[in-house]
């Protein structure tokens, strides 16, 4: 295969010195600012800013309204509608997860338990929230829609093991979840 030589193109003197490049560039910089300034900025309006550009002032101004639906936040547990974990226990999140940030026990239902059909149930059930990258495999993979991303991004802590959550807090920020859980069918 014979190889083909490019031959650049030759640039003018204005070329050489980027003087054309740079004018271009400050004069589109001083419109954004004259317009931002002037609170005709794009976007500002539908972010409900401050006014000056689009930045939303935070404590102030919420995203709730203006969250995107694909906006995937905090990984959580949930019930059904009668108080029954979901999870049971197959570990699929805990194995497909990249920071591995989950990781469960498992442990099994007693047998004079009314829901023993189940095999197992998570003993321990913990997510590391500061290793969570929210990318909602989990979510994906988990067979019996036990565990959900809600649309939550206040998520904070004094320390690293506030960020760790268990069991009990991840069902309780959780909720409860309508629906058809598969476990609990009958045709199993």
């Amino acid at each position: 295969m014979p190889t083909i030589k490019l031959t650049r193109p030759k640039l003018d003197a204005g070329e050489k010195i980027y003087f054309g490049a740079l004018f271009k560039g400050f004069f589109l910089t001083m419109t954004h600012a004259i317009k931002s300034l002037r609170g005709k900025s794009a976007g500002a309006k539908s972010l409900a800013s401050s006014g000056l550009g689009v930045t939303m002032q935070f404590p102030e101004q919420r995203w709730d309204d203006h969250m995107p639906e694909y906006y995937r936040g905090a990984p959580t547990l949930v019930t059904d509608e009668q108080g029954r974990e979901r999870c049971v226990s197959c570990q699929l999140c805990e194995f497909i997860c990249p920071p591995k940030a989950i990781k469960i026990n498992p442990g099994e239902i007693p047998s004079d338990d009314p829901w023993a059909k189940v095999e197992k149930r998570p003993k321990e059930f913990e997510i590391d929230m500061i290793r969570c990258i929210y990318c909602g495999m989990c979510e994906e993979v988990c067979p019996e829609q036990a565990i959900y991303l809600r649309k939550d991004y206040l998520i904070t802590g004094t320390n690293r093991k506030d960020m760790v959550h268990d069991k009990d807090k991840l069902y309780e920020i959780g909720g409860v979840r309508v629906g058809l859980v598969n476990k609990w069918n009958e045709l199993k």
